[in-house]
């Protein structure tokens, strides 16, 4: 019997500003590369989600953020022994330039449209939730 391996977790921020999301679009040469991505990356040993991502964002982009509520989480097995669990929360950015260290381009994009971008399958349940409460928010 092959012992499963446990997830690696992964802290992703939704960053909306003026009825927008901001995604990233991931580096060639990198994992899933050209796939549009919510910022954000993997948890360090003693870090909570919301400090993973702080400093994240300060390495990816050059800002410094504020991370807020909880939105949802997902897992997806990429390989058999590569699953991630997503975890999302509600971000701003306080400040800073945005600078792209580690992706090709950024799109603030309104989420509706987050349908017609290419996401990572463990990203999908969050652009789901988004494109969710951008309707309730209509009715």
């Amino acid at each position: 019997m092959t012992k499963r391996r446990l997830p690696q977790i992964v802290a992703a921020a939704v960053i909306e500003k003026d009825g927008r999301v901001l995604i990233a679009k991931r580096r060639q040469g990198s994992k899933l590369a050209g796939k549009w991505e919510f910022p954000g990356g993997k948890l360090e040993e003693g870090e909570t989600p919301k400090q993973c991502l702080e400093r994240e964002l300060r390495e990816e982009l050059a800002v410094i953020a504020e991370v807020g509520d909880f939105i949802c989480s997902s897992e997806y097995s990429y390989t058999p022994d590569w699953t991630i669990r997503l975890l999302a929360y509600r971000t701003t950015v306080i400040s800073g330039i945005f600078n792209l260290n580690d992706h090709e381009e950024i799109r603030w994009v309104k989420p509706v449209d987050l349908v017609n971008y290419d996401f990572p399958e463990a990203d999908k349940p969050i652009v789901e939730r988004l494109i969710k409460e951008a309707n309730a928010a209509i009715i």
